[in-house]
């Protein structure tokens, strides 16, 4: 009973805010690896670690020595194998101080204005089965994404993005990089993001959304060539089979000042569709294996391949 006193007495409020504090940075670094390959690195990091203990505890010295060497290595080796974490991280701290919510109702009527063109289009160019990569900037500047493209600096209109995006247009072979309510640049090149999925391989447009996304806070409309769905993604996160009015509502949600600073499109964006059976689909990501799908291109993301359809066998390509 008296240790229990003890214990207790020792405990005061700067200790139960050091420890929710903790917590929550626990929590945090956790919720910004999710998702991510970093969680299987840190899975292999903890595995060393265990067999260091153990050779700690069994007197192994060679093992011991050669792992404390490695150790040194190892520090510079996780800053370049996390610097995508590392970068999205900082990111996210920069924009705590950040005063756009502070930003007049005209900024929420061009993200609406945004929303709607862009649902517009993504919805008459998945009728017809046009693919198409829209990439809408948010804080994280997208300039030298632009630079890889035709520069436009043209007013955002649903028609111009589906000319754009026209199977015979000389442009349509690439994204566009919308930034506030103009389209900047058209047929720009993305990076590809190393990814495979368990249960059905995905094309380059898909490829080149997840890239951009986990590198910046952008967000990315994609719509399929080869089946016509319309697919949103923020934060290397996937919410797919939207229609008009889904779409206009979720982009709002994300592009409206101060929109999507929280956990992402799981909390923000796409409220409206979380809801619906199949609707939401983070991708699991991991180095990938053997060569990319075919119609991938060394340079980074020319939009010729879309998603793979499900159920469609190992040896075949995105169209």
């Amino acid at each position: 009973m008296a240790l229990v006193e003890s214990l207790l007495g020792q405990i005061t409020l700067t200790t139960l805010v050091d420890i929710g504090l903790t917590a929550l940075l626990i929590y945090w670094l956790f919720s910004l690896i999710q998702g991510t390959r970093a969680v299987r690195l840190l899975i292999g990091v903890a595995v060393l670690l265990l067999v260091y203990a153990l050779a700690q505890i069994f007197d192994l010295r060679l093992l011991s020595q050669i792992l404390q060497t490695g150790a040194v290595v190892g520090i510079f080796a996780l800053v370049v194998i996390f610097q995508p974490e590392l970068r999205r991280a900082l990111e996210r701290i920069g924009s705590v101080g950040s005063l756009a919510w502070l930003v007049s109702p005209g900024e929420q009527r061009t993200a609406e204005r945004v929303a709607s063109a862009i649902s517009v289009a993504a919805a008459r160019l998945a009728a017809q089965k046009m693919g198409a990569l829209i990439v809408i900037a948010r804080e994280t500047g997208l300039d030298e994404f632009a630079e890889t493209g035709v520069p436009l600096d043209a007013e955002l209109s649903a028609d111009l993005l589906c000319t754009i995006f026209f199977p015979r247009s000389p442009l349509h072979d690439g994204a566009v990089i919308v930034q506030g309510d103009r389209i900047a640049a058209a047929g720009a090149t993305l990076p590809l993001a190393e990814t495979t999925v368990q249960s059905e391989r995905i094309g380059t447009r898909h490829r080149a959304a997840l890239g951009i996304t986990e590198q910046t806070d952008a967000v990315v409309v994609v719509v399929s060539e080869e089946t016509g769905r319309v697919s949103l993604v923020e934060r290397a996160r996937i919410v797919r089979n939207l229609d008009e009015r889904q779409l206009a509502g979720a982009l709002v949600a994300l592009l409206r000042p101060g929109g999507g600073r929280g956990s992402g499109i799981l909390t923000e964006g796409a409220r409206s569709v979380a809801a619906v059976p199949g609707r939401l689909q983070a991708i699991p990501r991991m180095p990938s294996r053997g060569r990319p799908p075919s119609g991938d291109s060394a340079s980074g993301a020319a939009a010729s391949g879309d998603e793979q359809a499900a159920g469609a066998g190992a040896g075949g390509g995105p169209t």
